[in-house]
């Protein structure tokens, strides 16, 4: 079966960490860029992070930069989103999806993904 799975999540007091994984099934996830969103009650999808397998690059959007840390693709065929410093605004459900990179490097940017996990709730505590 094709699928992504994340997991990690949890609740966590503010400045903890949690360490979240993106793992693929039925498909390598060398040929596709690895997007973390989140999503919070009442609030857009908002991008958090993304990593190109074609450049290495990595993005991270301001809320998260110099907190958060985007894996590349490890042998289990996963991507992690190692989450430092969290704040009870990081509170969200996590999601990460899957976008086929072809020739070209497709991070950061907005695409039509491929494949979408199903999520994993974060709640961070003051």
């Amino acid at each position: 079966e094709v699928q992504l799975v994340e997991s990690g999540g949890g609740l966590v007091q503010a400045g903890g960490s949690l360490r979240l994984s993106c793992a693929a099934s039925g498909f390598t996830l060398d040929d596709y860029a690895i997007h973390w969103f989140r999503q919070a009650p009442g609030k857009e999808r908002e991008g958090v992070s993304c990593v190109s397998n074609r450049d290495n690059n990595a993005y991270y959007a301001d809320s998260v930069k110099g907190r958060f840390t985007i894996s590349g693709v490890d042998a289990k065929n996963t991507v992690y989103l190692q989450m430092d410093s969290l704040k009870p605004e990081d509170t969200a459900v996590y999601y990460c999806a899957a976008v086929s990179e072809g020739w070209g490097s497709r991070c950061p940017g907005k695409y039509e993904y491929d494949y979408w996990g199903q999520g994993t709730q974060v709640t961070v505590s003051s």
